[in-house]
């Protein structure tokens, strides 16, 4: 019964700020056209890097998730945002113009996110790479304590990208509520009583990395069952 409550309280762990992430996206997504009279996130994305003298920084659309590119310096957003009119379009344009902003400043936390990010994805193709390694080695040395010694330092790596996510959220949270809010609220770009609402996207896109390294964690929990076999 323990290990039962163990696994459900994981899975919760794992699955939980994922389906609140994209609830909270998704419901303030409608009325689809609630912001037709101001523009779309693209547009208003342009507006604001535009504003904040950033007229260097793109604003494109992408298959791959909202984000901040700062190797191309480049604003991606999703069909949806970038062509939509919704609360959720404009609102996250804002909170990825607001990373622009952390990069254009060369604000501290926001390059140390990014070494560490790209310290997070080798250590992820590394452990990727260690677990497919495992079994040869298992069967090259007949050693088991050498595999799973393989295995640990894996999960390890694995795990890497999560623990990033998680040392890294005062950046997501700067853009959201030091960046972003400040400017949709001061320049009037919301419609009345829409503040809140606002907030609570900024929170979930602030979120959304974190919620997606967890969902990966049971990548970890694949591998292990594979190589138990």
């Amino acid at each position: 019964m323990i290990w039962i409550i163990l696994a459900l309280l994981l899975l919760a762990l794992v699955f939980l700020p994922g389906f609140w992430v994209r609830q909270v996206l998704s419901k303030y997504s409608q009325p689809a056209d609630r912001y037709r009279d101001k523009g779309t996130g693209g547009e208003l994305a342009r507006h604001l890097l535009d504003r904040f003298n950033l007229q260097g920084v793109g604003v494109e659309t992408t298959e791959i998730g909202d984000h901040y590119d700062p190797e191309a310096c480049m604003v991606r957003l999703t069909e949806d945002k970038y062509n939509g009119h919704s609360l959720t379009a404009v609102t996250v344009a804002a909170h990825e113009v607001g990373h622009a902003i952390q990069h254009a400043r060369r604000e501290a936390l926001f390059n140390g996110r990014q070494k560490l990010a790209k310290l997070a994805i080798v250590g992820q193709q590394v452990g990727s790479g260690l677990m497919l390694a495992a079994p040869i080695i298992l069967l090259l040395t007949r050693a088991p304590g050498a595999s799973l010694l393989f295995v640990l330092i894996a999960v390890g790596t694995m795990l890497l990208g999560t623990l990033v996510h998680l040392a890294t959220l005062p950046v997501e949270f700067d853009a959201s509520f030091n960046k972003a809010l400040p400017i949709l609220e001061e320049g009037n770009y919301l419609h009345e009583g829409d503040v809140p609402h606002a907030q609570r996207i900024l929170k979930a896109a602030a979120l959304t990395y974190v919620a997606a390294s967890l969902a990966s964690l049971l990548n970890v929990g694949r591998w292990i069952a594979v190589l138990r076999r």
